[in-house]
């Protein structure tokens, strides 16, 4: 059962949220109309009973996201992909199966306040920067790794802002690598 407040863009993401999780204490933004005072309150309530944020995959929720980044550092996240929360064009939390929706809160993340252990050496080694198969597989390792999809320097980002550990990583990538030889 989660305990802490959750943040959603709109009513329809809450009302899949809960269709997904059952009864869970949920306020929405209204989009990027996200006011001073609904602000506020979200950080009061970090403080009280937590905070986790779980906006749209696309550039306004990550305006949103980061918004309430700023205000409440002690917020946890929630990330979905856009290829599970999208519908006919349509990106967004209430497009996603419920299964991702419970899929995406088994993996949620705090940032971490603690110097990164990832470069984006480390990602070109890999593969993940600098190749053409670079994207698709960075976006299935950031599903399963419950940090979203995203570009290079934003999944380095993301990486070390969550604290993910090297082993976590390695063993993420190789069932990444071992299913796409499938």
């Amino acid at each position: 059962m989660i305990k802490e407040l959750i943040v959603v863009e709109g009513k329809n993401d809450a009302h899949a949220v809960r269709l997904a999780l059952g009864e869970v204490d949920i306020i929405w933004t209204d989009g990027y109309g996200l006011t001073r005072k609904k602000l506020e309150y979200i950080a009061e309530t970090a403080n009280r009973q937590g905070v986790i944020v779980f906006t749209d995959p696309d550039t306004v929720g990550e305006q949103i996201r980061n918004r309430i980044r700023r205000h409440v550092p002690k917020a946890k996240h929630v990330y979905l992909t856009r290829k599970v929360a999208t519908k006919q064009g349509d990106i967004g939390v209430e497009n996603a199966a419920l299964e991702e929706i419970r899929r995406a809160f088994a993996q949620i993340r705090q940032e971490q306040f603690e110097i990164g252990q990832f470069s984006i050496e480390d990602l070109i080694q890999v593969g993940l920067a600098g190749t053409g198969h670079a994207k698709e597989c960075r976006f299935e390792l950031g599903r399963k790794l419950g940090i979203g999809d995203c570009n290079a320097k934003q999944f380095l980002h993301r990486l070390n802002r969550f604290g993910i550990s090297r082993q976590e990583f390695f063993q993420v990538l190789k069932e990444v690598q071992h299913g796409e030889r499938r």
